[in-house]
């Protein structure tokens, strides 16, 4: 199961267990804990904070007038999938009209 979304949470970029890497942007919020403490009931990770990417493909929402940029939209995926995943990012360069950025990631499936 993965589970992609425009959260409005900030995970923060410290550690947290085996469910937030340390490539997440600023400082948790209470949605942030709020979405922490489901993936940890529900086992899953947040791909998107543990891949060190460019600056520019960290974050996923600019505010209007570019005053402030964070990341704000994740891809979940269950926790024991987590080796799968081979890479995580946003692409910046995407024409979407929105100020929000698109997520993409990478993974291998087992082809047995």
């Amino acid at each position: 199961m993965i589970v992609m979304g425009d959260f409005n949470a900030k995970v923060g970029d410290e550690r947290v267990e085996d469910v937030v890497g340390p490539s997440g942007i600023g400082t948790v919020n209470e949605r942030g804990s709020r979405l922490c403490e489901w993936c940890q009931v529900n086992d899953f990770t947040i791909t998107n904070t543990w891949f060190q990417n460019h600056p520019r493909r960290q974050w996923t929402w600019k505010s209007p007038g570019d005053r402030g940029r964070n990341k704000i939209d994740y891809i979940l995926i269950q926790k024991r999938f987590r080796n799968a995943i081979k890479t995580s990012k946003s692409l910046p360069g995407a024409d979407c009209d929105s100020d929000h950025i698109p997520v993409m990631c990478k993974f291998q499936t087992d082809n047995t």
